[in-house]
């Protein structure tokens, strides 16, 4: 805003005494001050509030007024409550330092001024920055020139003092200005978003973490990438939108101000649209492979679409990878189950196989998923061990590195190659560890998302089996209770398999049979069997391991265990009687 503003507003009180050739300076803000030297408080551009406590006598004024000049302030208002006139000597200092100079009459408080003058620069400073988000939109609905969503959120920052972060859906963040977001409070916020929107109710949306206060915005995909744009229910599209946090409570925002934000979201949601085409390629590459390997191809044919693929998944490799497959399937409950989750399941596909580390919309460029009914299928690269590093004498053949006895120099790197696919491979374990909060809070209590993953194969024809496995594994993860769970190939050969098709009534019973005594007894006399069990089958029915775990003396540990096969009519010496144990703790 303009000095000359303040003077049209009766309401302000202020009276010019000085200065009229100066009055179209522009205010980017206000201060108060009595200090002598306020000069450490200033950047330049503010209208200075005084009382005039600083002056003694007419001495004073001219190095005031000089501080003021020599710091760039827009102008001076002093108050006429403290002397009932501003005193001349201030007056002609003002003067001499081109500095103009208001007085305020008494009945005014210095609040009505700060708050009319920070109403009317926030208002125009939305205004100036509204008109630079509709031409970056301009620019980035026409091409590649607008330079991203961290342009505008630059804008947001300088302008407006707002900090914000593009957020997926699981918390990871897409795009930030200044510090980046923590990762707990990424999935914090992203969690708190899902679960307000799961209710219906319409953003922007007050969350808190880490006793910070920020608003969620969500950004609405426009329909050119994976989620149609207006959807029939919500959960077609909760699970893949992206959000904007802003640092902020925008409940008592002005209608101008959220309507700037709406802009800011409309603007992040042209990169989405992009950052979807641009997964196309990958997208149809995944399905052709899919196909075929669903169809019986020949391995050959397959071989040839991988090699296809290769370079578009991994660029600048120059051996094949090695491959894994990892299943997916979002499932509905009630009224509508039959809704379809298999571009659900794809969008989170391509989110949950980032690295939760790794920043900006482009990071998942090296993931193809396809879908097919409500299940999805991702085609996951690994990078082989290249020849060199195989070779006798080559990187992972260290001179003096210790190898078994009689083992070649090749076969100890194979050994080694083996390790390093084994370190890069997918683990079901820790897929699902960063993202299962927030996807909880947007499947909510009608949804279930579950995934499967395979071994890593090494060729065309090692595919189809690792389908087959990666769905085997997803089913294992569908008998278990919980809203997001996963499976690996490693359970399928393992109890962990047969657990969870047990029929609950035989589960119940079997259990019942075994540790109810136990439990009842614990009740009774605080005994810790139960937990004596565990710790004694866990060390391998070892005395004197399980004794230290405890911090029991052997013999202590001899009674307890002597009162478990007393209860029960069991011998944990039996190899048979130790499996029943085992297997009745993990089903309880």
């Amino acid at each position: 805003m303009r000095l000359r503003a303040l003077l049209d507003t009766d309401a302000l009180g202020l009276r010019l005494l000085g200065g009229e050739d100066e009055l179209d300076r522009s205010v980017r803000g206000v201060m108060t001050t009595d200090l002598r030297d306020p000069s450490r408080y200033l950047s330049g551009g503010e209208l200075v509030l005084t009382g005039l406590a600083w002056r003694r006598d007419a001495s004073d004024s001219e190095p005031f007024v000089r501080i003021l000049a020599g710091a760039g302030v827009a102008g001076l208002a002093a108050g006429e409550a403290e002397l009932g006139d501003v005193p001349d000597d201030l007056v002609e200092a003002c003067l001499q330092h081109r500095l103009p100079l208001f007085a305020v009459n008494e009945i005014v408080a210095f609040a009505t001024i700060t708050e009319h003058v920070v109403r009317q620069v926030s208002g125009e400073r939305a205004g100036d920055l509204a008109a630079v988000v509709d031409r970056h939109r301009r620019l980035m609905t026409s091409g590649p020139t607008g330079g991203g969503p961290e342009v505008v959120l630059d804008l947001l920052t300088s302008d407006l003092d707002l900090r914000a972060w593009v957020l997926s859906p699981t918390g990871r963040q897409i795009a930030g200005a200044g510090e980046p977001l923590a990762g707990h409070v990424g999935a914090a916020l992203a969690g708190q978003h899902l679960a307000a929107t799961r209710t219906g109710r319409r953003g922007p949306h007050r969350a808190e973490a880490d006793g910070t206060t920020y608003s969620l915005f969500p950004i609405r995909n426009n329909g050119r990438g994976t989620v149609p744009a207006a959807p029939r229910d919500v959960r077609e599209s909760v699970l893949s939108d992206w959000l904007l946090a802003v640092e902020a409570d925008a409940s008592d925002w002005p209608a101008a101000r959220l309507d700037l934000l709406q802009g800011v979201t409309q603007l992040i949601a042209v990169e989405r649209d992009r950052r979807d085409a641009a997964r196309a390629v990958r997208r149809r590459l995944a399905q052709e492979v899919l196909e075929l390997v669903q169809t019986g191809a020949a391995p050959s044919e397959i071989a040839a679409r991988l090699r296809v693929a290769a370079p578009v998944l991994l660029p600048g490799l120059g051996t094949a990878p090695h491959w894994q497959v990892v299943v997916a399937r979002v499932e509905w409950s009630g009224e509508e189950a039959d809704l379809p989750g298999g571009q659900v399941a794809q969008a989170l596909l391509e989110e949950i196989l980032v690295d939760p580390a790794v920043t900006g919309p482009d990071s998942a460029d090296r993931i193809a998923v396809a879908h097919t009914g409500d299940e999805a299928i991702a085609l996951v690269p690994l990078p082989a061990v290249s020849p060199a590093s195989s070779a006798p004498g080559g990187p992972t053949d260290v001179e003096g590195a210790e190898r078994p006895e009689g083992a070649s120099p090749a076969g100890a790197a194979r050994d080694t190659g083996a390790r390093e696919r084994r370190d890069t491979a997918l683990h079901a374990d820790s897929l699902l560890a960063t993202v299962r909060d927030p996807l909880s809070a947007g499947l909510a209590d009608d949804g279930r998302l579950t995934l499967g993953v395979s071994a890593a194969v090494h060729s065309a024809e090692g595919l189809r089996g690792a389908l087959e496995e990666a769905r085997h594994a997803r089913r294992v993860a569908a008998a278990r209770p919980g809203r997001v769970c996963a499976a690996g190939h490693h359970e399928l050969a393992s109890h962990v398999l047969l657990l969870p098709f047990v029929p609950d009534d035989v589960r119940r019973a079997f259990t019942a049979r075994l540790l109810d005594p136990l439990r009842d007894y614990d009740r009774r006399h605080r005994a810790e069997l139960i937990e004596t069990l565990e710790a004694f089958l866990d060390c391998d029915g070892s005395w004197t391991r399980c004794a230290a775990r405890l911090h029991l003396h052997v013999n202590t540990l001899r009674y307890r265990v002597g009162r478990i096969e007393q209860l029960t009519g069991r011998d944990l010496s039996r190899l048979e009687d130790k499996l029943d144990f085992f297997l009745a703790l993990r089903m309880s």
